[in-house]
């Protein structure tokens, strides 16, 4: 196994609903060490309605935290990076230099839909991020329910350049069975890119990845070299070679009908 790389985390400390101080944040990094993490991107929550984590703060805090990491022997790389948020405002911060990507030549990004749906203008906005260069990894998809009632919309973000990132606990079961099976579907289909642990306190929501990635190891251990060959890829800012995906057919047609019906 390669030392893995996680991609969203919620540990820079008194940034948003994640770790709440210091103490806290540098106990989750000895977790992170401890499961097999040396690098990690710091994704506090950005433009998503509570939240407005700016660049030059989050850049400054992440140089902090570093240096806090370093003072306490604790071996963790971590660089400076955001959840952003899917909203209209989106171009505009790129264009006032107010986002942060999953790697230093800014081709990946860390983007987050709405919880409950996926927005009409998804796809025109994916389009124009991607004329500027920018490949959506859109987070944890598994747990969105406008993808969970139509597993197609997924399928077609994917189909047109997006990647995603499954949450490791989500493979697990942590958020409960329909979220894990789910996930399951989105592996089995293809249009599954790699694990992180979106890893935001010391109690439910932690560090998974080793767990994950033993027992995806077990099940299928091609695709578990290829998540973390991914997340290399992602960090590196290097190109992702594409792969052949296919559609979600897990819900019965009359499932289907009530799903459009409400």
């Amino acid at each position: 196994m390669f030392i893995l790389i996680d991609l969203h985390s919620h540990i820079l400390p008194g940034v948003d609903d994640g770790s709440p101080d210091l103490t806290t944040s540098l106990n989750l990094a000895q977790i992170a060490v401890k499961q097999g993490i040396d690098k990690m991107l710091l994704t506090p929550h950005h433009m998503d309605g509570k939240y407005m984590n700016n660049k030059k703060s989050i850049l400054a805090k992440t140089a902090s935290f570093q240096s806090e990491l370093n003072n306490h022997n604790i071996p963790l790389e971590v660089r400076a990076g955001q959840e952003v948020h899917l909203n209209g405002n989106l171009l505009t911060a790129i264009e006032q230099d107010n986002i942060l990507f999953a790697d230093e030549q800014q081709h990946y990004m860390m983007l987050e839909l709405p919880h409950n749906e996926v927005p009409e203008y998804t796809n025109d906005m994916v389009f124009e991020l991607q004329l500027k260069g920018i490949t959506p990894v859109i987070v944890h998809p598994e747990r969105n329910r406008g993808f969970q009632k139509a597993p197609d919309k997924l399928y077609e973000l994917v189909k047109h350049g997006c990647l995603t990132q499954l949450t490791a606990s989500s493979y697990l079961g942590g958020f409960g069975k329909k979220v894990q099976k789910f996930t399951n579907e989105i592996i089995k289909a293809n249009l599954g890119f790699t694990f992180a642990s979106d890893a935001h306190n010391l109690a439910g929501r932690n560090f998974k990845m080793k767990q994950a990635y033993d027992l995806i190891s077990k099940n299928n251990y091609e695709i578990s070299i290829k998540y973390q060959q991914i997340a290399q890829s992602i960090w590196n800012g290097k190109a992702i070679q594409s792969v052949n995906i296919s559609r979600i057919h897990s819900k019965s047609r009359l499932e289907n009908l009530i799903h459009r019906l409400f």
